[in-house]
């Protein structure tokens, strides 16, 4: 399997130059995150230490532990986010409740509003349009031109197999299946499986029929989800879930979720994770 190329940026088959934009343009040193991979890209790009703040979904690196937490990027606490001062505000596109953003602009705040699909062509926007925001540019395309290479390079004599995989999902007692149009879903596909539920779309509830239907060859599941399940050999009881293939045969893979549903900067390590997984499968499954 081949990855798809960022549009319109050569591979990097050397790895990559590292990228910075840890320098400041006068009043532009206090900026907010409102999104977990908005907040890894500007790490990423060498900005970290510009942040005063970010959302609770923000949870990497390690060093957003010690800043101001904003409550989540979908319910903005306009109130909360003005407290920081902040100069400039980096918010996913689906932020919100309706006005939150408007609200900061009318407060004179610089607001520059990323898009958040789980694509590659929307990845290349987010970083190319947050390095723009921080005045880092160069910083941006270079980074692109990182992943691309190292995306490139995990494709580079992989085997291709028709492994249907299917992602869990859960932070509540609810178990959700990823369809199309999730982090999730685009992952699987980087790495060369295929989504075990084509055609749907989001996060619908598991049931005894619908994991019937899939027989997934391979489950993938996050850390939380684990968790939030009471634990692996609880969750993989359940009657819907004991009875697939993937199951059967012992093939489910654990997945941190920051790593695993922000496709963000990590991607490639995401990706060499799942491909990892894939290789170690029977080719005759």
């Amino acid at each position: 399997m081949m990855a798809r190329a960022f549009p319109g940026m050569r591979a990097d088959h050397g790895g990559g130059a590292a990228v910075s934009c840890a320098s400041a343009p006068e009043g532009q040193a206090r900026v907010v995150s409102l999104g977990g991979g908005i907040t890894e890209i500007v790490y990423a790009l060498g900005a970290g230490s510009r942040l005063v703040g970010v959302d609770v979904s923000s949870v990497y690196p390690a060093e957003t532990a010690s800043l101001a937490h904003v409550g989540y990027y979908r319910n903005v606490p306009v109130e909360g986010v003005a407290a920081l001062r902040p100069a400039l505000v980096l918010a996913s596109d689906q932020s919100g409740p309706d006005g939150a953003l408007e609200q900061l602009r009318s407060l004179g705040i610089r607001v520059e509003v990323l898009p958040d699909q789980p694509d590659l062509p929307a990845l290349q926007a987010r970083i190319e349009q947050a390095a723009r925001a921080l005045d880092c540019a160069d910083a941006g395309q270079a980074l692109v031109a990182r992943l691309q290479g190292e995306l490139s390079q995990l494709s580079e004599g992989g085997r291709e197999l028709p492994q249907r995989a299917l992602s869990l999902v859960a932070h509540t007692s609810t178990l959700l299946m990823a369809g199309e149009g999730t982090a999730a879903h685009a992952t699987l596909a980087l790495a060369g499986f295929r989504n075990a539920i084509p055609g749907q779309q989001g996060y619908k509830p598991v049931t005894a029929e619908s994991m019937a239907a899939a027989a997934p060859d391979m489950l993938v599941v996050t850390e939380m989800t684990v968790q939030a399940q009471g634990g692996m050999q609880r969750m993989l009881a359940l009657p819907a879930l004991a009875a697939t293939p993937a199951v059967r045969e012992g093939r489910v893979v654990v997945m941190a979720d920051d790593l695993y549903l922000t496709f963000g900067p990590r991607l490639p390590q995401a990706v060499a994770q799942l491909r990892q997984a894939l290789v170690r499968m029977p080719a005759d499954t």
